[in-house]
């Protein structure tokens, strides 16, 4: 078991965490969860002794391994895949080294053969011998694949090694497990293998993560950090989100009723206080009004954006059409003859390879070029892009009222102080400068810029990296009742299984297009045995 007791920390006069008492216990895994900025990954620093609280204390069972998902991708670049998997466990690792120094010495000496045996006895009570195939069933799990397992951790791509160290933190089945966006550069098949890892992981796990399906997939408990405490609940994503809308409504009804019948008593009061025949009953009822209580609510720390598209028109019959599309880029078809007719109604999710999703958008909105091949947008139509990549439209460093004023209607600063209020930047917030805004600011900004389009066509690419679970849960139920045409792409399991009706897969073979929704696409027998003729035995799907 790991709690925390009496935890505060506070950064400058804000306030982060006041008073915080937690257990976390065996068997359970727990959501850790909150908006942008509430805390999460530092108090996953604080239990792994990474960061110092102001006041309280972490306290773990004696004798309990604890183990962390380490986000530092360079720490070991100079050690093999395996090794970096095996250092995991700190004393395993230890233990190997000194053995295998031991066996390799020319003149192995007496102690040398009585400290060997201390050695394979503690090796052999940390299941040391089976350390091979755990790290091999981790690293294929995971999607390392066999030849890049001797190679040194500086040889892998990032997406690669954030991989390794996931599987670092799983190896020798710690006692607490603490993994900060485990999710990140997984596919699906990965992601999917992490949730029945953790479903049948008999420790204590603790995750934070912007995920709401793997969150609601391997949570048991959900600890939420809000108005600088955590609360926790028992049940996964989507029963905390109901439970604590719940809660939340019963307080606002309470108070209103509080509200009416302070109204009401005040109201008799000025009426007939000056009455000598009502006199009494006015006194009764001033005392009555002193006695309650109206509870003042807390400022929550949770704030969801306003994300509304409107198109300006409906699309026509013509939306789309795209016929034998190809680009190569440094040699390699990235998209090869590709067609596609999109329809009426379309909310098209694009899986498959990365960069032929990515290229495909990119060639719609015409910031790349196609080798060969044609595409046709019909005349109704209006299109707005968000990219995966945002960096190009914030080059000058504005205050957000004059960025957002860049792009038409051009309605002047109070118009742009009004939309950026509803999208979380308010006051002073209006005008802050575009040179310091973090990844989720930026989003809500692009966000911004294309709900000023008013288009009736709209194009994403991966819209909810770098958003907190709020403003993912704002843009993906806008999107819902979005009326005209969407194509995306996102590695977000509910936003796209909550979205989509039509899912076109690029695979290196061909494309597998499919009216169904995400769910259906995945358990669809006849679409596992096309996919898996078209990739030539690859079979991961990729979101």
């Amino acid at each position: 078991m790991i709690s925390a007791s009496n935890i505060c920390l506070a950064y400058g006069k804000r306030t982060i965490f006041k008073n915080v008492n937690i257990k976390f216990t065996p068997g359970n895994c727990y959501g850790l969860i909150g908006a942008n900025g509430s805390g999460k990954t530092t108090f996953l620093k604080i239990l792994a002794g990474d960061s110092e609280a102001d006041k309280g204390e972490v306290s773990i069972a004696k004798g309990l391994r604890l183990a962390v998902l380490r986000q530092d991708q360079f720490a070991f670049d100079e050690e093999s895949v395996f090794n970096t998997v095996i250092m995991g466990h700190t004393r395993l690792y230890e233990v190997m080294a000194e053995r295998e120094a031991i066996y390799t010495k020319d003149d192995f000496t007496d102690e040398d053969g009585v400290r060997s045996g201390e050695l394979e006895a503690e090796f052999a009570e940390m299941n040391g011998y089976e350390v091979e195939a755990e790290a091999a069933v981790l690293l294929n799990g995971l999607g390392i694949a066999e030849e890049l397992r001797s190679k040194k951790l500086k040889e892998l791509e990032g997406g690669e090694k954030v991989r390794v160290l996931l599987a670092q933190a799983l190896f020798g089945n710690p006692d607490i497990l603490l993994l900060d966006e485990p999710t990140n550069h997984l596919d699906l098949k990965s992601i999917q293998w992490l949730e029945e890892f953790l479903g049948r992981f008999q420790n204590t796990v603790i995750v934070v993560s912007h995920d709401r399906h793997f969150l609601n997939q391997a949570c048991t408990h959900i600890a939420d950090i809000d108005f600088s405490t955590i609360r926790t609940y028992v049940g996964n994503y989507d029963f905390w989100y109901e439970a604590s809308e719940l809660v939340l409504k019963q307080k606002q009804d309470a108070n209103k009723k509080t509200s009416d019948k302070a109204a009401e008593l005040k109201d008799f009061i000025a009426r007939f206080s000056s009455n000598a025949s009502k006199a009494k009953q006015a006194t009764s009822r001033k005392k009555l009004l002193d006695k309650l209580d109206i509870e003042e609510l807390p400022v929550s720390s949770r704030k969801y954006p306003f994300v509304s598209f409107t198109p300006e028109r409906p699309c026509g019959d013509i939306i789309l059409e795209v016929k034998d599309l190809t680009v190569i880029i440094n040699g390699v078809k990235v998209l090869d003859k590709l067609n596609l007719t999109v329809n009426k109604g379309d909310k098209i999710a694009f899986v498959g390879n990365s960069l032929a999703k990515s290229t495909l958008l990119q060639v719609l909105v015409e910031e790349i070029k196609p080798d060969s091949g044609s595409f046709r947008w019909g005349v109704t139509i209006t299109n707005s892009y968000f990219p995966k990549e945002n960096s190009a439209y914030f080059t000058k460093d504005l205050s957000l009222i004059d960025w957002l004023c860049q792009y038409p209607p051009h309605e002047g600063e109070n118009f742009a102080r009004g939309f950026l209020g509803r999208m979380l930047f308010s006051g002073d917030e209006a005008t802050k400068m575009t040179s310091v805004l973090s990844g989720g600011e930026k989003v809500r900004c692009m966000l911004s810029r294309m709900m000023l389009t008013n288009a009736n066509v709209l194009l994403f690419d991966e819209p909810t990296n770098h958003l907190d679970l709020e403003s993912i849960t704002a843009l993906n139920n806008s999107l819902i009742n979005f009326k005209e045409v969407i194509l995306f792409t996102s590695h977000d399991h509910k936003f796209v299984s909550t979205l989509a009706n039509r899912i076109v897969e690029l695979t290196p073979g061909g494309v597998i297009d499919r009216v169904m929704s995400f769910d259906e696409y995945l358990e669809n027998a006849d679409v596992a045995a096309l996919r898996e003729k078209l990739c030539q035995g690859e079979t991961d799907l990729k979101l």
